[in-house]
């Protein structure tokens, strides 16, 4: 009798879970429905769907239920619900919450005001409390009020820093420029390690010069306030970065090492930044203040190397005047003179004759100090290759291009199938462009086109192509011959020279075919002049009356590279870039142009 009633009991659990199990299913099926009706636009019926539901299962289908009668605009009948659930969980704030936004949607401000109001008023002193709040307002996208919760919170809690992390994320999410740095500022002093966070955080949702201003203003009246908070003092300082306003940048972080007195280290890494953007007199004058501090500081060499290859950057860029290159070559003697030379400084012995042979044109002075560089003992295999490959620059310059084509070949042979090696080699095959020996240029050449160093391989081809375009227009080569030593004119860097033979090659040869090859070279001596406004012209003629020679998609892709980076017309520089994805999808500019067509266009880095 006991085992049947034991089976019973059994069956009967067992049909039990069966029917539950069933009407579990049911539901699931009722639901997937209903989303379907959503779906095909038909919200009456998914709303009968969930009414029933909500029924049978009451508060497990209410945000289904309640957001359909929202989305049919059914409002009375959505109160009445959620006044209902209220009654029944008056410690629930999320149907509070919901009755508030019932409201809102309905047009009715005032009232959902008031119970969110009443909710802040009521609000306990309690943390754990407020954050819950506060996260069901952010939940529901009531920004406002969850921001209004933490601020209640922080008054309750009498701690002005509670909540910081939550309301500056709130802020940025808002993006709520003021409040954001306001929250910031608070927070930095004791939290000075967080300021590449802010400096983000700012960058991020500041949209021009006002916003910067804005800081601006702001940090100038707390320092003023607490001039001995140095994180103050470290912002503004980013602050004229963004700007661009390097001198502000540098007087007011050379203020800040002096009040500290300090190794000048923040100085240093500043005046990276500086280079970075060329605004190599700010970090000249960086350098410059650390030297002063004396020779004792740990970064006094470092700044003195620093501070000739920044004058050195000044110059190769065009931004000096002609007294900036003797200053160079003064300074660049008196480090030889102070540390001597030798293999470690071997590195300022190449550069100093490089301004001497391709700015003050001084080759002999230049020639003697390579020469005397290349006997030195110890010295890097690769800065030894370098410097033997910019003698026999010189070399070609003054006239002896045997001696040249010998150092040439010595580091070809010295470092085989390596950048450095090609480098050699394709030296060596200029060399014979520039003397008029085209047949051995070509077959150098030729090699090169594959060479591994894709900018060696690039200019390999041009070259290769120049050369046998205008042999075939004029086997004997006599137009190529003059503007080979055009070209070697600019890489000289005399461009009036060069002007000049390039003007004469029409004069001599009236029916040439290097007319676009001659406004490529006028436009780069122009470019090296930075007269970039002048190299568009030449550039354009170009494009327009030789579309499928060999300058056309390299004058394309110079033109927006111009326009994107000197003269600020993003909209001119896209157009260019498009223009070579779309009418030289074989150029070798191909995959640089779609990147930087991609980035002006506004996609994100990981678009395809």
């Amino acid at each position: 009798m006991i085992i049947f009633e034991q089976m019973r009991a059994l069956y009967i659990v067992i049909i039990l879970a069966f029917c539950f199990s069933g009407r579990l299913l049911a539901q699931d099926n009722e639901l997937l429905l209903a989303r379907q009706y959503n779906a095909n636009g038909e919200p009456q019926k998914a709303l009968e769907i969930y009414q029933k539901l909500y029924k049978q299962n009451n508060e497990n289908y209410y945000s289904v239920y309640i957001n359909t009668l929202l989305n049919l605009k059914k409002f009375d009948e959505a109160e009445s619900i959620t006044k209902k659930l209220i009654r029944r969980h008056p410690d629930d704030h999320q149907y509070a919450i919901m009755l508030g936004n019932i409201y809102t949607q309905g047009g009715n401000m005032a009232k959902a005001d008031a119970i969110y109001d009443d909710l802040i008023k009521s609000l306990p002193a309690d943390q754990g409390e407020i954050a819950a709040l506060a996260s069901q307002f952010y939940q529901s996208a009531n920004i406002d009020y969850a921001i209004k919760i933490f601020q209640q919170g922080r008054k309750l809690l009498k701690n002005d820093n509670m909540f910081t992390y939550e309301l500056i994320n709130l802020y940025r999410f808002k993006r709520d420029k003021i409040s954001l740095t306001d929250e910031y500022l608070n927070f930095l002093p004791q939290n000075p390690n967080f300021i590449n966070q802010a400096e983000n955080a700012f960058s991020n949702v500041y949209e021009g010069s006002a916003d910067y201003d804005m800081l601006k203003t702001a940090l100038l009246r707390r320092i003023q306030k607490d001039p001995q908070q140095t994180i103050y003092a470290d912002l503004l300082t980013w602050q004229y970065l963004q700007q661009k306003e390097f001198d502000l940048a540098l007087n007011q972080a050379l203020a800040l090492s002096r009040r500290q007195n300090d190794d000048g280290n923040s100085i240093y890494d500043l005046c990276r930044t500086f280079i970075a953007n060329e605004a190599y007199d700010e970090a000249i004058r960086g350098y410059e203040y650390i030297i002063s501090k004396g020779k004792t500081s740990s970064l006094y060499i470092p700044s003195k190397i620093e501070l000739i290859n920044t004058k050195n950057l000044k110059v190769t860029s065009g931004k000096y005047l002609p007294e900036d290159l003797l200053g160079l070559e003064k300074d660049y003697n008196d480090l030889l003179t102070e540390f001597g030379r030798n293999s470690s400084t071997a590195f300022a012995m190449q550069k100093l004759a490089n301004l001497q042979a391709f700015k003050l044109h001084k080759l002999k002075d230049a020639q003697k100090l390579l020469e005397e560089t290349t006997r030195l003992n110890d010295i890097r295999p690769n800065l030894l290759a370098d410097c033997k490959l910019d003698l026999g620059d010189i070399y070609l310059l003054n006239n002896q291009p045997w001696e040249a084509t010998l150092l040439y070949s010595q580091v070809e042979k010295d470092f085989p199938a390596t950048a450095v090696g090609q480098d050699a080699l394709f030296r060596n095959a200029k060399m014979a462009y520039y003397t008029g020996d085209f047949t051995w240029a070509k077959g150098q050449l030729d090699v090169l086109k594959v060479a591994t160093s894709q900018l060696i391989a690039n200019d390999a081809l041009n070259l290769l192509l120049l050369i046998q375009d205008n042999l075939a227009a004029d086997s004997s080569g006599a137009a190529l011959k003059v503007y080979a030593r055009a070209d070697l004119q600019i890489f000289a860097q005399n461009p009036e020279k060069a002007v000049m033979i390039l003007d004469s090659i029409g004069k001599k040869f009236p029916n040439n075919a290097l007319d676009d090859d001659i406004m490529m070279s006028k436009s780069r001596i122009l470019i090296q002049q930075k007269d970039y406004a002048g190299a568009v012209p030449l550039l354009k003629k170009i494009v327009e009356e030789h579309p499928a020679d060999l300058w056309a998609d390299d004058a394309v892709f110079m033109l927006g590279d111009i326009y994107e980076n000197r003269l600020n017309d993003k909209t001119t520089a896209r157009n260019y870039y498009q223009k070579i994805i779309t009418d030289y999808p074989g150029s070798l500019w191909i995959n640089e142009a779609r990147k930087r067509f991609r980035v002006l266009r506004g996609d994100k880095p990981d678009a395809s």
